[in-house]
């Protein structure tokens, strides 16, 4: 039996947590102990708008409980949104043990008819917004034992879905700055995840996928319950986290982990176009997959298969 994962005197910051998957998971934080900073600048899931209501219900709800959390408002898209959400934490607790960068919004096209304000407000609040929050999260961890982040990718991102070019390049950037974080953070203390999450929420209702229920439903009545996210993501923030630059899939309670990996490939011999087709079979082949620890180590791979150096 493992251990009971707590988070007494820590401090955890989430973003986009007045609603859906950062509220579930804000809720389950301060249950188990932690002071959560509950940050949403409480738009719309186009991003439009914003409502200070949403953040405060779940600070409320928190405190009510008898929890500690403290609410922000600002908005990620910006360095100074960013920087003032961690600045909440340190303000009212002293310290960032955790940060689940998870808010989110959506601005679907097909990408024939994509607008750059349609691309913009997208990497704005995915990917910078996640670079803008974690990156003094990341900064205050290193001069101070380090901590757990927690990235929000999807499986869009990973897969593909069609009409979300601005969202899928948003969520695949993500994944690349973790692997980075994950790398130079590694020797601070400070591990660094992916989370890939399919669950019913406001903007799975707009993507036309199962909508976010009136009144909130258990994990053992609804599939597509947050609560069959949330167990995945506290654990992934908890000290005793073994992961680090790994990507996870969880929804409808079915975890599993995404790799970037390599097959065996082939080692050319008639370097034209026509070489390249005549083994196009064994170049796709999907057996044998070999997952590289970072571009170094695929460098490593490249020699051992051709003798290259450099």
């Amino acid at each position: 039996m493992a251990d009971t994962i707590r988070f007494d005197d820590k401090v955890v910051v989430v973003t986009g947590a007045g609603n859906g998957l950062g509220r579930t998971y804000a809720l389950q934080l301060a249950q188990r102990g932690a002071k959560v900073v509950v940050n949403d600048l409480g738009g719309s899931t186009d991003g439009k708008g914003d409502d200070r209501s949403a953040a405060s219900r779940v600070v409320e709800e928190i405190r009510a409980a008898g929890g500690e959390a403290t609410a922000n408002f600002d908005s990620v898209a910006t360095q100074a949104g960013g920087a003032n959400i961690i600045k909440t934490a340190l303000d009212a607790y002293g310290r960032v043990d955790a940060v689940i960068a998870n808010a989110g919004i959506l601005r679907d096209r097909s990408f024939s008819k994509l607008s750059q304000e349609e691309l913009d407000i997208i990497l704005d609040v995915h990917l910078r917004g996640t670079m803008f929050t974690v990156q003094p999260a990341f900064n205050w961890m290193r001069e101070n034992g380090g901590g757990n982040i927690v990235m929000t990718a999807s499986p869009s991102g990973l897969f593909g879905a069609f009409g979300q070019a601005n969202y899928c390049a948003a969520k695949l950037g993500i994944v690349g700055m973790m692997r980075v974080m994950a790398i130079e953070g590694a020797k601070a203390g400070i591990k660094v995840n992916a989370l890939a999450p399919t669950a019913a929420t406001r903007l799975t209702a707009t993507a036309g996928m199962s909508g976010e229920a009136t009144e909130p439903k258990t994990p053992e009545e609804d599939p597509m319950s947050t609560g069959r996210v949330s167990p995945l993501v506290l654990a992934l923030a908890h000290q005793s986290c073994p992961a680090s630059g790994e990507i996870f899939n969880a929804g409808c309670g079915w975890i599993s982990r995404a790799v970037v990996a390599v097959n065996e490939g082939v080692l050319l011999d008639d370097f034209s176009p026509e070489g390249v087709a005549a083994q196009w079979d064994a170049i796709r082949d999907p057996s044998r997959l070999t997952v590289p620890v970072d571009a170094t180590d695929y460098w490593r791979m490249i020699q051992a298969k051709t003798g290259a150096t450099g």
